[in-house]
């Protein structure tokens, strides 16, 4: 064989291994927040999942309207190339839901503690499914907005009984701090077609959680046909922040 046709399938056979070194090998996973919470809330998780290799993002979601949050959450699927794995908390379920519908690469959905509505359904509906939820009872008086709509905030002072009872108090007094609101008419607005529906889904909960009853989180389990469900004991709403690697583990098993 010619010298110079050597030299060109080594340096092929050198660039084609080198290629395939560089080549995604996991999906990225994108952590959508809920309402009275911010991208921090998955610090814990974030922390573990980039450690074991995988390229995360924890979306700002708007909390302002299903319809606007889920096509900010697909418009940013759509910037990411290779496989995701969608990640909801509480009302971020409802948004992956929605936003993952039209998007080939989105391979799994995870549902922490969160919303997997039917089409037709509504957070606020799916909440008082059945008994045990006590949100309603905690929240601050409403702030009107210019808009003409209300944003809804848990008072400070419940904010730990209600939402992150498992959590340190001076870690709960920050997370109420700085929580985000949520508009009242993005808890009433109706889902449409679910993506549920066709691709697979996991789902993480406490049997303690206040803002949606642990009732509640199961029937929707069950009836998007989970592939595992796994039900923390005496843990809270934010099971994320209390139990990350519980959390991150599921997490992985969808990224698998």
């Amino acid at each position: 064989m010619p010298k110079l046709t050597v030299m060109l399938a080594i340096a092929g056979a050198l660039f084609s291994g080198l290629a395939f070194a560089q080549s995604p090998t996991k999906p990225t996973v994108v952590l959508v927040h809920g309402a009275f919470a911010d991208s921090s809330s998955w610090n814990g998780v974030v922390g573990i999942l980039e450690k074991d290799g995988y390229r995360v993002v924890a979306a700002a979601n708007p909390l302002r309207s299903l319809s606007g949050d889920a096509t900010y959450v697909s418009s940013l699927i759509d910037s990411i190339e290779g496989p995701v794995v969608l990640v909801g908390h509480s009302y971020g379920g409802q948004v992956i839901t929605t936003a993952a519908n039209g998007h080939e690469n989105v391979k799994s959905l995870v549902y922490v503690a969160a919303f997997a509505p039917d089409a037709g359904e509504a957070a606020a509906e799916l909440a008082g499914k059945f008994p045990g939820g006590t949100l309603g009872q905690a929240l601050a008086p409403p702030v009107k907005l210019a808009s003409g709509g209300i944003d809804l905030y848990i008072d400070k002072g419940k904010f730990q009984q209600q939402f992150a009872q498992d959590v340190p108090v001076a870690e709960a007094a920050l997370m109420a701090a700085g929580q985000r609101p949520i508009t009242e008419d993005a808890l009433k607005e109706k889902s449409g077609e679910p993506a549920w529906k066709k691709l697979p889904s996991w789902f993480i909960y406490g049997d303690d959680d206040r803002n949606i009853p642990a009732k509640a989180l199961g029937f929707m389990a069950e009836r998007a046909s989970s592939r595992r469900t796994v039900v923390i004991k005496d843990a809270s709403h934010v099971v994320m922040v209390s139990q990350p690697g519980e959390v991150a583990a599921l997490i992985e098993e969808a990224a698998k």
